[in-house]
């Protein structure tokens, strides 16, 4: 009645028999991506989000996830998994997170909707983690990137453009739009993007956690912070002068 191999001859669905198939090492990579506000992004690489380390907990889900794939999904087997792994891929510009799972065994069936809940499970942790920041984050871009092993062999997913058409294009975020009657907000300085950038550079160059030091400087973390995401184009003088205090610097040297 179908070729489809987990319905029967009268369309019913089943577990497919793998009995007869050749146990044979089996390997399958996914990826998901989850696009986060600029706020957002920055918590998660400075590792200041409210739940605590976004992307170790990201990382642990995902294990766990390709583990109980077939509690999740009806109609999967069991499997032994011989390995579970999840990368993350930082992307800036973007500020998105991108998740490759690849998840390995020796068995009689595939390994793909282990790789794919596992990366799915990531990126919901991720969301789950940073919601308090950023409710309107993006999950998408969920499929398979490659597997090998059975019957059907390798499958690696093609890049050229006849392969992606009809493809859901990478999650973004739309910008905002000014309304009619709204005040647009003032275009940024030419030089806020060098100093935000070389701000950045020294709180890394003399470890300086946002928090902390503006804490010690006796300055809301908030006007650090919204420099940092780029939601304000520079820091007040005022607190400039003090967290450079705190940090036994000139004011100018921060923005070097």
């Amino acid at each position: 009645m179908s070729n489809l191999t987990h319905l029967d001859e009268h369309g019913a669905a089943r577990m497919v028999d793998v009995s007869d198939k050749d146990v044979t090492d089996r390997e399958a990579s996914a990826e998901a991506t989850i696009t986060l506000s600029q706020e957002a992004f920055a918590a998660v690489t400075a590792g200041r989000a409210p739940k605590g380390d976004v992307l170790a907990a990201a990382r642990i889900a995902g294990i766990m996830a390709a583990k109980k794939t077939s509690e999740l999904i009806p109609l999967c087997h069991p499997l032994a998994i011989a390995k579970a792994n999840i990368d993350f891929e930082l992307q800036a510009e973007a500020g998105a997170i991108r998740i490759v799972a690849t998840v390995k065994t020796t068995g009689q069936t595939g390994v793909e909707m282990e790789a794919l809940t596992a990366a799915s499970i990531a990126a919901l942790t991720i969301y789950d983690m940073i919601k308090a920041v950023d409710k309107a984050a993006v999950i998408g871009g969920v499929r398979l990137l490659a597997k090998s092993g059975g019957k059907s062999g390798t499958y690696r997913l093609s890049t050229t453009a006849e392969a992606m058409r009809g493809r859901a294009a990478a999650p973004t975020r739309k910008q905002p739009v000014t309304l009619i009657g709204e005040v647009s907000a003032p275009r940024p300085r030419a030089d806020a993007g060098a100093q935000r950038a070389a701000f950045r550079t020294f709180m890394t160059t003399h470890g300086l956690r946002a928090t902390d030091w503006a804490k010690r400087a006796g300055v809301s973390s908030g006007a650090v912070l919204s420099f940092l995401t780029g939601k304000s184009n520079a820091i007040a003088q005022d607190v400039a002068d003090k967290l450079a205090r705190a940090a036994n610097v000139r004011p100018e040297d921060m923005f070097r």
